[in-house]
Formats: C-alpha cells, sequence, structure tokens
C-alpha cells in the first residue's frame, strides 16, 4: 500500500472522561447528527476517542440492515441509493447512507463527495449521509468502513445503505460486510453480460439492471438471465434481476420488495446468523492486522529502523525477506530462531 494512502494509526487523543463518553454515546443512540458527525471523523482518523465510543455503543448494535450497492462507474449507483433511501423515508424508517469514495492521493480524504449528489435529503433528519475515503483500501472498503456501519446502527438507522466505489477485483469485500449485495448493471456500456467477472456473479443476492429504458436492455436482461441458469442458487436463493430507471424512479418500490425477501429468505434458512459469523471473523482478522501493523511499524519507525534497512535493501546489502524478519524479532513478534 502506498505511504500516501496508508491509514493513520489508530492514536490517543486527548480522552474524555468516562462521564462525557457517556454522555457521547447517548447523543450518537438518540440519533444526533451533531454527535454522529463528530464520532465519523473520529472513525475516519482512527483514533482512540473512537474506540472507546465504540466499544460503549456496541451493546445496542445489531438491528439494522446493510445493503451494499456496488457496479461499474456510470451505471447510476448514488442515483439509486438516492431514490431507495427516500423510499425507505416514505416507509417511515431512519435511513444511513456511506458512500465510500476514491482517496485523493494527497490527502487520503474522499474527492468524488456523493453528499452533493443526494442533496435532497439535506434537510432530514432521518437520513445521515457520509463520503468516506477508501484510503488505499484494495477492495474499496476501509476499516473506518465498517465501523461507520457499527456506528450508525447504534445510532437507530434501520437500512444503512454502503454505496462503493465501483467494481474491481477486490471489490467482493462488499458481501462480507453487507446483508445483502445489489451488483447495479446497465446496457450498452461497452460490456457484454458474458464479460461479467465470476467473482461479481458470486457476491451478488440481487442484480439490478439500472437506466432500462435505454436501447440494448431487453437483450442485456435476457443474457445475464441465460447466465444466471448456469449459475447454481446459493443457498436455495436465486439472484433476481430487477429493472430500474433510477432518474425516473421507476422500479424502487420493486427492488425494496426483492431486499426484504433476500431478508426473509436469509432469516427463515438460518442464513443471517451464519453469514453474521462469517462477517465477525473478517473484522477480528482485520483488526488483529491492523492493530499488528501499526505496532510494528510504529516501533520500526520510531527509531529509524525502518529507514535505515530500507537503503541497505536499496544498496543491495540485504535481501528485504531477512529485514522483515528482524523487524519481527524486534517486535516479539518472532522467534530468533
Amino acid at each position: 500500500m502506498p505511504p500516501a494512502s496508508r491509514p493513520p494509526a489508530m492514536h490517543p487523543v486527548s480522552t474524555a472522561s468516562d462521564e462525557t463518553l457517556v454522555k457521547w454515546a447517548a447523543q450518537v443512540h438518540a440519533g444526533d447528527v451533531r454527535a454522529i458527525s463528530r464520532a465519523m471523523t473520529e472513525i475516519e482518523n482512527r483514533t482512540a476517542a473512537a474506540e472507546s465510543l465504540l466499544r460503549e455503543l456496541f451493546a445496542h448494535t445489531g438491528n439494522a440492515y446493510c445493503v451494499g450497492i456496488t457496479g461499474a462507474p456510470g451505471t447510476g449507483k448514488s442515483t439509486l441509493v438516492d431514490r431507495l433511501a427516500a423510499y425507505y423515508r416514505a416507509q417511515r424508517q431512519s435511513v444511513g447512507v456511506i458512500a465510500v469514495d476514491p482517496s485523493s492521493p494527497f490527502t487520503g480524504g474522499a474527492i468524488l463527495g456523493d453528499r452533493i449528489r443526494m442533496q435532497g435529503h439535506a434537510s432530514d433528519e432521518g437520513v445521515f449521509i457520509r463520503s468516506m475515503a477508501t484510503r488505499g483500501s484494495l477492495g474499496g472498503l476501509s476499516q473506518a468502513t465498517s465501523d461507520a456501519t457499527l456506528l450508525l446502527d447504534a445510532a437507530g438507522k434501520k437500512y444503512v445503505l454502503v454505496e462503493t466505489v465501483g467494481v474491481g477485483q477486490g471489490e467482493v469485500e462488499i458481501a462480507r460486510l453487507a446483508d445483502c449485495t445489489l451488483v447495479v448493471l446497465v446496457p450498452g456500456m461497452g460490456d457484454d453480460v458474458q464479460n461479467l467477472k465470476a467473482g461479481v456473479m458470486e457476491i451478488a443476492d440481487i442484480f439490478v439492471l439500472n437506466k432500462a429504458d435505454r436501447e440494448g436492455a431487453e437483450r442485456f436482461e435476457q443474457q445475464l438471465r441465460a447466465i444466471l441458469q448456469l449459475v447454481p442458487e446459493r443457498d436455495g436463493w436465486k439472484p433476481p434481476i430487477v429493472l430500474t430507471v433510477a432518474m425516473q424512479n421507476e422500479g424502487i418500490d420493486e427492488l425494496a420488495r426483492q431486499i426484504e425477501r433476500f431478508r426473509e429468505h436469509s432469516q427463515e434458512h438460518g442464513k443471517q446468523r451464519a453469514r453474521e459469523i462469517t462477517l465477525w471473523k473478517e473484522r477480528l482478522v482485520n483488526l488483529l492486522r491492523e492493530r499488528l501493523i501499526h505496532r510494528v511499524l510504529d516501533e520500526a519507525r520510531g527509531d529509524g529502523t525502518l529507514e535505515r534497512l530500507a537503503g541497505e535493501i536499496a544498496e543491495r546489502k540485504r535481501d528485504p525477506y531477512s529485514a522483515v524478519s528482524d523487524i519481527l524479532k524486534r517486535a516479539g513478534l518472532e522467534s530468533e530462531h
């Protein structure tokens, strides 16, 4: 991972008193927008305050339903998310939206700013929207995104919509975070259905054929249905294809219905519990990886070891593999033998 994209270490900030922390957690749990915004900033900066807050709030999580929306740039994901959020608000459900944007190589911050594209919800306190940077995460999601979904869950959001950057080799990460994954496709983008990556076919719980009023949409749908006939059912579920024209708000109610169908299917077949266990195994591994990497790097950077070893490797005075072993030994993570 390039240094400019590396997320900062979880570092201490001025420690709030227990009383302040409890008050802050209560404000978040009550849905206070300013308290949630402040917490989001702490989460993105990976501070100790964010971790303390999430520990305090964790008992209040497990109630939100997380829907992941992924697809190539230009498929209309942001408009689809906007319309889906509006649908849930019309049903009097509170909604959280996390729009995962590419990171700036200079600041590490989000550079597309999906909040600008969803200004229609700006005055609605029942909708919380946040753009978050990938910060170099290979699959387009960062640990901060996972923590942000927990925060919105604790804040009482019934639906959390996570829009990802776009389909790539590592984009399957969204399936490890979301309860239901939507893969958004559009006709006429130059990509034949036959060229869809196997990973994308496997992660989709629901296919959304957006901009279905375009020429070639019917042929595109037929091709997709033909391919899906060859894909075995996953836990008794065959991903449906939902046609939408998000700009015209068409097909959104049917999409919401299919999301609910999948939710009921997962609960009836006991798959939701298994999915949550798999999710938490992944998150535990990611948290361990983050903690260990920062522990080792902070020490190696602090005493100049990293700089010295990099120089020796560049001059071919030693190999990188033994250098890594030395760093791990110094951190007490590898034996001398």
